[in-house]
């Protein structure tokens, strides 16, 4: 009998712009909660940006730190499984999306492969995955790194009342 694999942090960036973005990304929480061999430990408030590389209206950004018992290629896979559960679909690249969600960090591994690379790629340049972040992790966010994304418009959203 293999033993059970110790438990990794993982990060993840949530991101919407179509429907109800704020309310996906609350639904998505509850959802990575709900993964197997995975606890969601803490996550961001919800963060409003302008899209970059992409057309469509803002979007809604978020970070979520988890433990896992799962390999980071099954991470992976069971974040796609709730993509496709929350409708996500991907007529062209960066498209509009009801739900995005990406590693952005496992444990302290880099994997290079096909289907997954950690960290992720872009991450340090965009700061609709720095600000929320740092919010969960301020150990791993520089103030170096906001200040290299310090141009592009984010700012923590306010739900209107």
């Amino acid at each position: 009998m293999t033993p059970p694999r110790l438990p990794v942090t993982a990060y993840v960036g949530l991101g919407a712009n179509l429907g109800d973005a704020p309310a996906t990304l609350r639904a998505a929480f509850a959802a990575l909660d709900e993964l197997p061999a995975t606890r969601l430990i803490r996550h961001s408030r919800l963060w409003r940006s302008a899209p970059l590389d992409a057309a469509g209206p803002d979007f809604f950004n978020a970070a979520a730190a988890l433990h896992t018992r799962l390999t980071a290629p099954a991470l992976l896979d069971a974040l796609l499984a709730l993509e496709a559960r929350f409708g996500r679909q991907r007529p062209y690249h960066h498209a509009p999306r009801t739900l995005d969600l990406d590693v952005l960090l496992y444990g302290g591994a880099r994997i290079a492969s096909a289907q997954l690379v950690v960290p992720h790629p872009r991450m340090w340049q965009r700061a609709f995955v720095l600000y929320p972040l740092a919010e969960i992790a301020p150990q791993l966010v520089t103030a170096e790194m906001l200040a290299g994304v310090a141009a592009q418009r984010v700012h923590v959203w306010q739900e209107e009342r």
